[in-house]
């Protein structure tokens, strides 16, 4: 069986998954076998595997950091939230229902016997498995029923690295205190604490970290940079959203939905020094982009209500009726039709039918069994705008509960308003390219001035890069003796 160690949080996004990426990048590097795996995740943004499984996509970038194809065993408990208070409940990649937030507390120990068949298959074909935690372990009113941390480091043996955000502030009280609030089995798991996404001079920080060390009674493994690598995010706490851009030779605007989801399909345009690729969510920001984009949602019809109620769906009817490029991706491609119905509730949004935005001559109807799969072929039948795109090669990964009409083409529309319930298509080779030609023509640009893109190697820089900095700012040489039972 494979080695493990287990990388805890004092809080959600202290940095956890992208530290569990690096160390699969640098156990990769030196040789060994590594999976990544996290018992229960909450996330919107999932991805669909080849045997058509759901899982989270933190789990997705850790495996394409280990040199792996993404498995559902790395993610058996994928949770998208539908409410406030309720989730739909995926286990083993495939859908169980939604449930409120206390009926899924009160059975989630029935989903234990597939948490630990994924981890005990995985850690039978791996030398190493890092594990991610999720949220903090201090959640004091939580431990009962834990299955995500140190529950199941109690299961499976795991040895502990605590990470604390300093970005945050109070990067030491972080520590300490969860440390402190753990019972003394628990504590005894944790064999060293990290200080995450610092900026400044190491030299400053030393004399906390020498009371640090001596409050919580074992070493800091590191102190890791804030580093500056583009990998795919996890949920709507992404820096993406929050960052403000200028506007460039080409200007893209991605529709900010209340319950956006897959926002990383649009990852692509970042890429690309002359194209600016902007989150909005009010008409003020949307200004007058080269091309808008709708995102994947949640619940589409919530979030149809509300685009019809911020005035963004009249400002973006106005901009296709001017010529602008809209493409809606699933959710989105699904706003654009003529109307939606959920006659059995599979969204519970409490409507059962609502009038589209008119752009697309499709009616969607959403159906309780989830359309899950992997696709790939080549493209046909685009007219319009994006004509160009016929006889190019794509794939991707539909997941919807919405039908929008059977023999739909992968690429729908024409003129200037086209949908598509391919996640990922953009991450073919050309796809990107070939759709910015299509608005550089319609401007009057050189599209030699956006530059060519390379999405496949572009990854295994960042994931180096990332790995670098790991391995530059934490002790491996402790990493490794704890994870060989050393500490």
């Amino acid at each position: 069986m494979a080695k493990n160690i287990m990388i805890q949080g004092t809080m959600s996004n202290a940095g956890k998954s992208l530290l569990c990426a690096g160390l699969c990048r640098v156990f990769r590097q030196d040789g060994f076998r590594v999976a990544p795996f996290k018992s229960q995740n909450m996330a919107l943004n999932s991805f669909i595997t080849r045997d058509g499984k759901e899982m989270g996509r933190a789990q997705v970038v850790q495996a394409e950091a280990a040199g792996l194809e993404p498995d559902v065993r790395m993610n058996p408990i994928l949770l998208k939230p539908t409410t406030d208070v309720g989730s739909q409940v995926i286990v083993n990649g495939a859908v169980q229902g939604n449930m409120r937030a206390m009926e899924y507390y009160q059975r989630k120990r029935e989903f234990l016997p597939a948490v630990m068949d994924a981890y005990n298959s995985l850690a039978a074909e791996n030398d190493i498995i890092v594990i991610e935690g999720a949220g903090s372990p201090a959640e004091i009113n939580l431990k009962q029923e834990d299955i995500v941390n140190m529950g199941l480091a109690k299961l499976v043996d795991a040895p502990v690295m605590l990470v604390g955000d300093i970005d945050r502030g109070g990067v030491f009280a972080q520590l300490y205190g969860t440390v402190a609030l753990l019972e003394a089995e628990e504590r005894s798991r944790v064999k060293a604490t990290i200080v995450n996404k610092f900026r400044g001079d190491r030299k400053i920080l030393e004399p906390g970290i020498q009371i640090l060390e001596g409050l919580c009674g074992v070493p800091v493994a590191g102190v890791v940079p804030y580093i500056n690598v583009d990998v795919d995010e996890e949920d709507s706490l992404s820096r993406r959203f929050d960052r403000a851009q200028e506007r460039k030779l080409l200007d893209i605007a991605v529709i900010r939905l209340p319950r956006i989801s897959n926002y990383t399909d649009f990852s692509p345009f970042e890429r690309y020094e002359n194209v600016s690729l902007r989150y909005v969510d009010s008409v003020g920001d949307l200004q007058r982009p080269d091309m808008i984009l709708l995102p994947g949602t949640k619940s589409t019809i919530s979030d149809l209500k509300w685009l019809r109620q911020s005035g963004l769906e009249a400002a973006i009817l106005k901009s296709a009726s001017c010529g602008t490029l809209v493409i809606g991706i699933c959710g989105g491609y699904q706003m654009l039709g003529e109307r939606i119905l959920d006659p059995e509730q599979v969204e519970a949004s409490g409507t059962t039918e609502v009038v589209g935005m008119g752009l697309l001559p499709i009616q969607t109807v959403f159906r309780g069994e989830k359309v899950q799969t992997q696709v790939s072929g080549v493209l046909q039948g685009i007219e319009g705008m994006l004509e160009v795109l016929n006889g190019m090669e794509y794939r991707g990964y539909e997941i919807h509960m919405g039908r929008s009409g059977d023999g739909i083409p992968v690429i729908a529309g024409q003129g200037n308003v086209f949908g598509s319930y391919v996640h990922g298509i953009f991450d073919a080779p050309g796809i990107t390219d070939t759709v910015l030609t299509a608005i550089c023509r319609q401007k009057g640009i050189d599209p030699e001035a956006l530059g060519t893109f390379d999405m496949t190697a572009y990854k295994e820089r960042q994931y180096d890069i990332l790995a670098d900095a790991v391995r530059s700012s934490m002790d491996m040489e402790l990493v490794y003796r704890i994870l060989n039972r050393e500490v």
